[in-house]
């Protein structure tokens, strides 16, 4: 058995019992192999046997590490010419439409090895690490095809080979409409369907996702997806009205969804769909600010209904290629107006929730002991401070990474 102490910190434990961030000034964690026994102040130590491995922390600030819950990190090649196209006034639904946003990563995807794949998300990962992370979601959605949506999701588990990080797997094959569809939607989300056995023989799929707007799916073909997942015990999410409303939070939340993402055009109804249901809302200011959208999520509806808030990078390549967290954290903060402390419990407590992980996301005994300690003089730090890296060290699994 290892036990390491972590010692002469500050906790911002996230705890939901405590108030605020559930800071513990004084405080100690003391962790039995993957697991956290003390998270709380260092005089209430519990009695330890043998001899801990003792980290001095010199009064740095600890949090759970970082979770970015939302991410398409797999992709090849880049979508830097659509970027000057959006620059000079092509907006992103008329890229889309001549063929190309989502559609144009797809030809690169699947012409890439899965050894490939690999080795072009290993930069865009290690950024995330640099900063605090210890788990990322990644969405497949770039191959349209049952080979190439198997070759992105092994990649991203292969990730989780190469680098000391817990990854989560989504099936995203309802994203776009490949060309060789000739525009029949309704055949595609047929064949989408067709893959989820695959998937789950495999057990390539942590979760199943679907972009819900008039440049991709319908509710009712979402629907159709989200049925086929279901019947497979594979829990759902939902890119929802990002660029219009077609209720999308709704039908996520109906569907019991663990988060509904993006937000923008969300109504009342929608948001209180949500909170019954417990879906999280994912909101992605990455993607705001590349896409110079104007309307902002609903964050007052969201407080007032109860709904959680989670935030993530949505690092893609062509609407978000952003690696950083501490960056969306600054986003989410001056772009939505999110407080300091709905920010950080975004990338850790919030975002736990939204992956469905109860053992990560906040320092609580029995928790995993996945750390990120801070050189900051207090928790604001991490949302007020923009291209300032901070972290002193990343912990997973009581193991210094």
């Amino acid at each position: 058995m290892s036990t390491t102490l972590f010692r002469n910190a500050r906790l911002a434990t996230m705890a939901p019992d405590r108030p605020g961030l559930g800071l513990v000034e004084k405080g100690a964690i003391l962790a039995r192999d993957e697991r956290i026994v003390h998270a709380g102040p260092e005089a209430e130590l519990p009695t330890i046997d043998g001899d801990p491995r003792i980290v001095d922390c010199e009064g740095r600030w600890i949090t759970p590490g970082l979770i970015d819950c939302h991410t398409h990190l797999v992709w090849a090649g880049d979508r830097a010419r659509e970027f000057e196209l959006r620059l000079a006034g092509a907006s992103y639904e008329e890229i889309a439409r001549a063929g190309g946003g989502i559609v144009s990563s797809v030809a690169a995807l699947r012409a890439a090895s899965e050894d490939d794949l690999v080795a072009q998300a290993l930069p865009r990962l290690d950024a995330l690490l640099a900063e605090g992370a210890t788990t990322v979601e990644i969405k497949s959605g770039y191959g349209l095809d049952a080979a190439n949506e198997a070759k992105s999701l092994r990649a991203a588990r292969r990730l989780a080979q190469e680098r000391d990080v817990h990854i989560v797997t989504t099936f995203l094959g309802a994203h776009a409409l490949p060309k060789e569809m000739n525009g029949d939607k309704d055949a595609y989300i047929a064949a989408v369907i067709a893959m989820l056995p695959g998937l789950v023989r495999e057990n390539l799929a942590d979760a199943v996702d679907g972009f819900c707007e008039g440049i991709a799916f319908s509710p009712e073909q979402i629907a159709r997806v989200f049925d086929a997942a279901k019947a497979l015990g594979l829990p759902v999410k939902l890119h929802a009205d990002q660029l219009s409303n077609l209720h999308g939070a709704a039908l996520a939340a109906r569907y019991g969804a663990l988060s509904a993402d993006h937000l923008e055009h969300t109504d009342e109804a929608g948001a209180q769909a949500m909170a019954r249901a417990g879906t999280v809302a994912v909101l992605l200011p990455g993607a705001f600010y590349f896409i110079r959208e104007t309307k902002v999520p609903p964050v007052d509806l969201f407080r007032k209904a109860g709904v959680r808030m989670a935030l993530a990078t949505d690092c893609n390549p062509g609407t978000s290629p952003l690696t950083s967290l501490l960056l969306a954290l600054n986003m989410g903060a001056t772009l939505f107006r999110m407080t300091v402390d709905e920010c950080l419990a975004g990338v850790t407590r919030e975002a736990a929730r939204a992956l469905r992980r109860a053992d990560i996301g906040t320092l609580e005994p029995g928790k995993r002991c996945d750390l990120a300690i801070w050189s900051i003089g207090r928790p604001a730090e991490l949302v007020y401070r923009m291209g300032f890296n901070p972290l002193h060290m990343r912990v997973r699994g009581g193991r210094i990474a």
